[in-house]
């Protein structure tokens, strides 16, 4: 059984990953920062379905503390599938924009990237087989008025993508992005009216996190094999 870790497993999306890999048959660790509530009952959930699934949670940005529960992860056997989806909103003009507004969001986005994913490079190795999937965003592509921390966060996750699945790619270890669009949510359905989905996105409509999550198994999946280092859109057609 190949064991997943889900950073930010407790979110809308997240969540859907979680359940989605542990119906492929994946041991999933569900992340979270400071609700581990929320995903220890994700846990349980997948658990009574027959699945396999534990809870942990630490602070992606404290470098220190993701090596040592990484650490107390790995004493159990190699990350074989990891999927980066830890990310948080600050939102503000860059004009109005306050110092920490952007270093806040670069921290976990990048920074939080680099503290989870570099410690378990060389178990993965040792397997010669690993999925990596990094979560990003339609503002990473388009860009979004509001969001110049969020959309270069979100893009620098694209660089690092493609130079990692470079070297990586003799390992038989794929990396990948996937870059959503307008996914419901608690804060889509805040943010984004119906009528206003209507006449951003092509297909009228919001995307499903389970709908994330699909594309998202399938990267993590051996049908897979031959994709690497590709940013893939899921966005109802806006790009």
């Amino acid at each position: 059984m190949k064991r997943a870790l889900v950073t930010g497993g407790s979110g809308a999306i997240g969540a859907a990953v979680c359940r989605q890999l542990a119906k492929d048959g994946c041991a999933v660790i569900v992340h979270a920062n400071s609700n581990l509530a929320q995903a220890q009952q994700l846990a349980e959930e997948i658990t009574a379905s027959g699945g396999s699934a534990t809870a942990v949670a630490f602070d992606i940005t404290d470098a220190t503390a993701t090596k040592t529960a990484l650490e107390n992860i790995l004493a159990d056997g190699a990350i074989q599938i990891l999927v980066n989806n830890a990310g948080i909103h600050d939102d503000a003009v860059m004009p109005g924009m306050k110092p920490e507004q952007w270093s806040s969001v670069i921290d976990v986005s990048l920074n939080g990237f680099f503290n989870v994913t570099q410690p378990l490079l060389m178990p993965m190795i040792g397997k010669r087989w690993g999925r990596i999937i990094n979560l990003s965003s339609l503002a990473a592509v388009m860009g979004n008025r509001g969001q110049v921390n969020y959309a270069a966060a979100k893009a620098g996750l694209h660089g690092a993508t493609k130079s990692l699945a470079l070297e990586l790619a003799s390992r038989n270890i794929t990396v990948n992005c996937v870059a959503p669009g307008i996914i419901v949510s608690p804060m889509t359905e805040s943010a984004f009216p119906p009528e206003t989905i209507k006449n951003m996105v092509p297909m009228k409509r919001a995307g499903k996190p389970e709908e994330v999550a699909d594309l998202v198994a399938f990267l993590a999946s051996d049908r897979a094999t031959y994709i690497s280092g590709q940013i893939i859109s899921i966005n109802g057609a806006m790009a």
